[in-house]
């Protein structure tokens, strides 16, 4: 299978699926029903077509035209759900838009609200309180690496700046600047009484 197809098949499948396991995501897409949208993605130069039906067909290759057109980098959805943002996205081009912002904007809202309920979909398979369990383990999990990484690298930074002396101390480093500032003012004060006394002579 080439890429491009099994790309947007994985797309197509993975929305749809999750539309159908939310209503209210479901009412959304009510809403959209008729509308075609094409989104260019910046950092992968590739055009997805976004057609919604019943469901949304996400096609690479279309020969219509869109009733909006996108193109942005994926960072950048989030922010059209505020309609205040686009205008400022334009001018900093970080957006080409064309067609009705207000389509952009459900589109936009439809996709940040598109995220898997990892819970639920695991229940179906091991049941309520394992899945709880998972999920709450897997959290606790990466709140307890993050929290050790940070622990790490500030032992590191100690390590650098009091025992092995390769970094500055912040004291040490403010002091510094101090100092420098102090220079830069008795170099003031001098070229202007070595003015001065130019000037005398």
């Amino acid at each position: 299978m080439p890429f491009e197809p099994l790309v947007t098949a994985v797309i197509e499948t993975s929305l749809n699926t999750l539309i159908n396991d939310d209503p209210e995501l479901g009412r959304r897409l009510g809403r959209l029903k008729g509308q075609v949208i094409q989104v260019n993605l910046k950092e992968l130069n590739k055009t997805l077509t976004f057609v919604f039906s019943q469901q949304i067909d996400v096609l690479a290759n279309y020969e219509g035209d869109p009733d909006c057109y996108l193109s942005l980098n994926l960072a950048v959805l989030p922010e059209l759900r505020d309609q205040s943002n686009i205008t400022q996205l334009i001018k900093q081009d970080k957006l080409v838009l064309e067609g009705d912002i207000q389509l952009a904007q459900k589109f936009s809202q439809l996709m940040m609200d598109c995220k898997p309920d990892i819970e639920e979909w695991l229940s179906r398979v091991t049941g309520d309180v394992v899945a709880h369990t998972l999920v709450k383990g897997a959290n606790n999990f990466g709140q307890f690496v993050s929290g050790q990484a940070s622990k790490h690298q500030r032992h590191l930074g100690q390590v650098l700046t009091e025992e092995w002396r390769m970094a500055p101390a912040p004291l040490e480093v403010v002091n510094f600047c101090d100092q420098v500032d102090e220079v830069k003012s008795q170099t003031a004060r001098l070229e202007a009484r070595l003015n001065q006394l130019l000037e005398r002579a």
